[in-house]
């Protein structure tokens, strides 16, 4: 089954199906891949999730990653697409402009949710839809939530990443109809 292309836009779930070996090394990129081992987060981020997003979450190059998956898997060194608006594998040091600790109505702890066995995005989604407008929703997480963000993105929510005592705090805003 190993017609899976590795490429920044392979599905992690995909990658795993067809080169299951290929854990190890994703784990070795970095200590947030060890999540993967979780059956609930295998069963969901992993299906939808990308390498360009996983990388995000492990702050890892993603150009790096898929090459040394590529080589783990014993594929030639084809040169590796990345997409035009590569987003940053980091969180910012400072808040957004327009955080407001006084607009948060809703906060949650992606680790919190993964420690009791559910997966998070469900409840992030859940949250967001309803958050009057004007108003923000605040997630700390141990991990960047890439696949998450992109989501609540698509949607029309406006989301930022920032570094916080220990964790990741991502904020989300439903800006005013």
């Amino acid at each position: 089954m190993s017609a899976v292309s590795i490429n920044p836009e392979t599905k992690v779930g995909e990658l795993l199906e067809a080169y299951p070996a290929l854990e190890e090394t994703l784990v070795s990129l970095a200590p947030a891949f060890s999540n993967l081992k979780n059956p609930i987060l295998r069963r969901t981020v992993a299906r939808v999730a990308t390498l360009a997003q996983a990388a995000r979450v492990g702050g890892v190059d993603v150009r790096e990653m898929v090459l040394r998956l590529r080589t783990a898997a014993g594929l030639s060194g084809e040169p590796i697409a990345l997409p035009s608006a590569m987003p940053s594998n980091e969180a910012s040091a400072q808040p957004p402009e327009w955080f407001d600790e006084a607009r948060v109505v809703a906060r949650l702890d992606a680790d919190e949710i993964l420690a009791r066995g559910e997966h998070p995005l469900g409840a992030v989604k859940g949250a967001a839809a309803r958050l009057p407008a004007g108003q923000q929703l605040l997630l700390t997480s141990s991990f960047l939530p890439a696949p998450l963000i992109d989501d609540l993105q698509g949607r029309g929510f406006e989301t930022a990443s920032f570094r916080g005592p220990g964790q990741k705090i991502t904020t989300v805003l439903r800006r005013n109809r």
